[in-house]
């Protein structure tokens, strides 16, 4: 389904209409409203896209630190804090492709909080050639997934209290500033309405019954060949189970409580333990998710409903059901959390991947400067050898 709000002339045989020849799309999410999936299938065909005059101008799947350097935000705990040139450098990929089509992503740029950031990152763009792209899912999906992801970000509130902060406790700011910020949508859509006018947005609702509707979506927009963009497995980014969330939750107070330093968090928890849990062990139908108690349900229906309204009165193009924003899980909701049971291989891969990280490091910091040039100067002679 598609609702129009705004030009007769965009549906085309019940498909979306192509965005001009020369569009530069933006594509601001927000967070856990597919945008790893597009990001992964865009840069996977990067090669095959230029044919068909669109170009993927940035190097990585996610140019993550040039959005978060756009919008003045701050890395990832324990990251290395991005910088101006991580912008300049995606400004210049994006200035390259001259007169073609061309598609930025990030979910990050949802997190720009005031009109005169929104309004610098339009015109680095190219001003009138800027198409913001807003992809949206129902609230009571959005916030399991959100909660675990804070969880990978050192957060330490249980699930039920943070549910209660996030929507029973005014001015509903702590211990997340940026939840509401992305996710009160009508609000997102109306700052960059600000920018760009309702005639340069474009809101796709996501169904996540149909895999692969929101490929297609892009693929209709950018005006390519059906079945262009394809899937790419990424265990990298699944969603943690409510015992992995829960060991990593108190992981963190313990972390917290003895005063260690972010980037120890970010090398050996984040991007050692858990990414090495997440792909080596696949969740299985055992395994207990993520459930929101039905008072939850009830509350975040109530708002996406209130936010569905808002949208279509902004004037934007909507792609998809805008229902579905409020639409009740047919399943009844728990009444409280299950409690959370981990396996031990679960275990032992995650305590695995903290290990691994730390003697990395310390494998690196302890090598002679000359011996690491030997090293990494061997690796590139076999990877050119390979190619």
């Amino acid at each position: 389904m598609e609702t129009d709000c705004t030009r007769d002339d965009l549906p085309v045989n019940g498909m979306t209409a192509a965005l001009p020849v020369g569009t530069r799309l933006l594509h601001i999410g927000p967070h856990k409203t597919g945008t790893t999936a597009v990001q992964g299938a865009l840069f996977a065909a990067k090669d095959l896209l230029p044919e068909h005059g669109v170009v993927f101008p940035a190097h990585t799947r996610h140019p993550m630190e040039a959005a978060l350097a756009a919008c003045a935000r701050p890395a990832m705990m324990g990251d290395t804090a991005p910088t101006e040139k991580h912008w300049t450098r995606l400004l210049e990929q994006v200035g390259a492709t001259g007169g073609k089509t061309s598609v930025i992503s990030s979910e990050f740029f949802a997190d720009a909080e005031d009109d005169d950031t929104i309004a610098r990152i339009v015109g680095q763009l190219g001003g009138e050639r800027t198409h913001v792209l807003v992809t949206l899912r129902p609230l009571v999906r959005i916030m399991p997934s959100q909660w675990q992801q804070y969880v990978q970000n050192g957060l330490r509130m249980g699930y039920e209290d943070w549910l209660t902060h996030m929507l029973r406790k005014a001015p509903y700011e702590q211990p997340n500033p940026s939840f509401w910020r992305r996710h009160r949508h009508d609000r997102l859509v109306e700052r960059w309405v600000r920018a760009v006018g309702p005639e340069r947005i474009t809101v796709v609702v996501v169904d996540d019954r149909d895999r692969g509707g929101l490929l297609r979506t892009f693929e209709q927009l950018l005006g390519l060949p059906g079945n262009l963009l394809q899937p790419v497995p990424d265990t990298a980014n699944r969603s943690l189970t409510l015992a992995e969330t829960e060991m990593l939750r108190n992981l963190n107070k313990e972390f917290r409580g003895n005063g260690l330093p972010d980037e120890l968090y970010s090398r050996l928890v984040r991007n050692g333990a858990v990414m090495h849990m997440k792909n080596t062990c696949s969740p299985s139908p055992e395994d207990v998710k993520i459930l929101t108690p039905e008072w939850a349900v009830e509350a975040a229906a109530g708002i996406g409903a209130e936010m569905a309204r808002n949208i279509a009165g902004t004037g934007v193009r909507i792609v998809g059901d805008p229902g579905l924003l409020s639409a009740v899980p047919k399943a009844p909701a728990p009444a409280g959390i299950p409690a959370p049971r981990i396996s031990p291989e679960v275990a032992a891969q995650a305590l695995y991947g903290a290990l691994a990280s730390a003697a990395r490091a310390r494998t690196v910091h302890q090598t002679s400067s000359k011996e690491l040039m030997r090293v990494l100067g061997h690796r590139c002679l076999k990877k050119l050898r390979r190619r």
